[in-house]
C-alpha cells in the first residue's frame, strides 16, 4: 500500500479562501484610497457589517487593523472615523517615499529588459488616456501599478515590500491631488520610463525625487490637508 506523502506524489497544497477580515479590510482601504470614505467621516459598525453582508465581528477586526495602520482614528464612545491626514503626517511619509522610489529608480534602470520596459510603456499608455478622460480612478490605479512596475523590475525584493507598504498610503493621498497631477504625473513617468530605458541611473534618481517633491507641493496647494 502506498503511503501518504511519499516520493513523487502529486500532492497540492490545499486552496484556503481570504479571511473575512482580510476581505473587508481591503474594501474598505479601497473605499478610502477611492474618496468614497472621505477624511472624518464617520463609520458605523452595524451599517458596515450590512452594507457589507457580513457579521460585525470581521468589520471589527478590520477596524482595529485600520487604526493600527493609521486609516481610522477610534474615538471612544463615538466610534471610526477616517483619518484627517496632517501636514507632517504627509511630509514624513514623502520623505521615505522619495528615499524608496530614487533607490527602487536607480536598480530599475541598472536592470530593465526591453520586455520590461514595454511593460512599463503600456502602462503609461493607459495612465495618460485615463488622465486625458480625466477617469480619476483608473489614473489612481494605473499610478499604482505604474510604481508597483517599477519596482519590480528593480529586483529587491525587500525594497519592493517597503515601496509597496508606503505606497499604499502615498495612493491614498496621491487620490486628494490626482486632478490637478494626472496630465504632469503622467509626464514624469515618460521621463522615468526614458532614464529607465538608457539605464541612466544617475537621471532616474533626480526624476524620482523631482516627482515626489512635485506631488508633495500639490498635495499642499490642493488645501486637502487639515
Amino acid at each position: 500500500m502506498a503511503r501518504a506523502g511519499a516520493a513523487g506524489a502529486a500532492i497540492q497544497p490545499l486552496a484556503r479562501p481570504v479571511p473575512l477580515r482580510q476581505s473587508v479590510y481591503e474594501t474598505l482601504v479601497d473605499l478610502i484610497v477611492g474618496a468614497e470614505l472621505g477624511p472624518g467621516q464617520h463609520l458605523v459598525e452595524t451599517d458596515l457589517a450590512r452594507q457589507l453582508g457580513v457579521s460585525r465581528q470581521p468589520v471589527r477586526e478590520a477596524l482595529h487593523r485600520l487604526e493600527a495602520e493609521g486609516w481610522l482614528d477610534l474615538r471612544p464612545s463615538q466610534g471610526a472615523f477616517v483619518h484627517v491626514p496632517t501636514d507632517q503626517e504627509v511630509d514624513e511619509l514623502l520623505n521615505v517615499r522619495e528615499l524608496l522610489e530614487a533607490e527602487t529608480a536607480r536598480l530599475a534602470a541598472r536592470a530593465a529588459t526591453p520586455e520590461q520596459v514595454k511593460q512599463l510603456r503600456e502602462i503609461w499608455q493607459s495612465g495618460r488616456a485615463a488622465a486625458d478622460a480625466a477617469d480619476v480612478s483608473a489614473a489612481v490605479a494605473d499610478n499604482n501599478a505604474f510604481h508597483a512596475a517599477v519596482a519590480a523590475i528593480a529586483g529587491n525584493s525587500v525594497l519592493a515590500d517597503l515601496a509597496g507598504i508606503v505606497g499604499n498610503r502615498v495612493r491614498w493621498y496621491y487620490s486628494l491631488v490626482a486632478p490637478a497631477r494626472s496630465q504632469g504625473s503622467w509626464e514624469e513617468h515618460g521621463e522615468m520610463i526614458d532614464a529607465i530605458e538608457a539605464h541612466d541611473e544617475a537621471r532616474a534618481i533626480l526624476i524620482a525625487r523631482r516627482h515626489t517633491e512635485r506631488t508633495r507641493h500639490a498635495y499642499h496647494d490642493s488645501g486637502s490637508q487639515s
